[in-house]
């Protein structure tokens, strides 16, 4: 459904006021996208994961056709970007995290009209796609209230019922949880895969700067730093292989000794640990961090446990961005399945 060869990508970087003031054409370039090579198949829910200025949004407009490729091919359903822009925007919507790009003094129905006009709909068959567009993103109820009244949850979902008016086959979501709190981004994600993978079988490209929701969201994952991909596969596989689990142990200071005597009899080393701090009744407590499965943790529990240890918290700690892209660059980057 997407393919790119070797795409490339560069923006001009003026070196100052006085070249600006001259519009001289003489200008260095900064490349965002270096010769990025991946597919993405049909009814595919595929993650880009990258921090930001890693490409994403670039890779996204050019999808669109909002803006051209230095270099490479790029299709969408076999249709070039470049050569046939007017036929690739039937089939791709882009939605973005933009809530000022909606109209906040008017209604959710009469924002949505007004974008059904400009796909040149009209009638009954703009109400249709309008209100079709409001039941799918579980707006239906609240078609007549004001946009300004709306939650970010509701204002990103309202974005996506827009981008659904001309029926397109391929969605790219460009971080569309950034604005919103941890409980609105969880169930968002659960309708972006219950919905729109699933029902509407759509083809989905998901950006993010978040691991855990392009690995446990996306059938496929590709990382992106610094305009090049480092690494594509399955998202269990690239789990498997870059996301070594670690665990959170508190405990009190006092204890601290205790604790690490325990783990060398497991043989386990800690990887970090904490300085001491405070809790509210001001007794000090200490945390290390260990490298473990879930098998093994299990085990580990049960065994500090039973050896009387006062264990305060232990929690599975979540994979950083930083600590993928670390470990992916160490590792030499997984191959291009794609």
């Amino acid at each position: 459904m997407v393919s790119l060869r070797g795409l490339d990508k560069s923006f001009p970087v003026r070196t100052g006021w006085r070249q600006l003031l001259r519009l001289t054409a003489a200008h260095d370039s900064l490349p965002v996208l270096c010769n990025v090579t991946l597919d993405v198949r049909a009814g595919e829910f595929f993650g880009l994961l990258g921090p930001n200025g890693a490409g994403k949004s670039t890779l996204f407009r050019t999808l669109a056709t909002l803006i051209l490729p230095d270099g490479g091919e790029v299709t969408v359903d076999g249709l070039d970007v470049v050569r046939e822009a007017e036929r690739v925007r039937r089939l791709v919507a882009l939605v973005g995290t933009d809530e000022r790009s909606l109209f906040w003094r008017a209604t959710a129905t009469e924002n949505l009209e007004l974008y059904a006009t400009l796909h040149g709909l009209r009638g009954a068959t703009a109400r249709a796609r309008v209100a079709g567009a409001l039941e799918t993103v579980e707006l239906a109820d609240t078609g007549n209230r004001m946009v300004g009244q709306f939650s970010s949850g509701m204002k990103q979902r309202l974005l996506i019922a827009r981008a659904l008016l001309h029926r397109p086959r391929i969605l790219l979501l460009d971080e569309p949880t950034r604005s919103l709190d941890p409980i609105s981004a969880r169930r968002f994600r659960t309708f972006l895969r219950a919905e729109l993978a699933q029902r509407q079988r759509c083809t989905i490209l998901l950006a993010t700067h978040n691991p855990e929701e392009a690995l446990d969201l996306c059938d496929r994952v590709a990382v992106l730093h610094l305009g090049r991909l480092l690494a594509s596969g399955p998202a269990d596989e690239l789990m498997a292989r870059y996301g070594e689990q670690r665990y959170r142990v508190g405990v009190p200071w006092t204890q601290l000794p205790t604790l690490q005597r325990a783990l060398r009899t497991m043989g386990v080393v800690p990887t970090e640990l904490t300085s001491p701090s405070p809790d509210r009744t001001g007794r000090q407590l200490a945390e290390v961090i260990i490298p473990a499965g879930e098998a093994a943790s299990t085990s580990i529990i049960r065994t500090l446990l039973d050896g009387e240890l006062d264990v305060l918290w232990f929690e599975r700690v979540g994979l950083t961005l930083a600590d993928l892209l670390e470990r992916v660059v160490r590792g030499g980057g997984a191959p291009n399945d794609a």
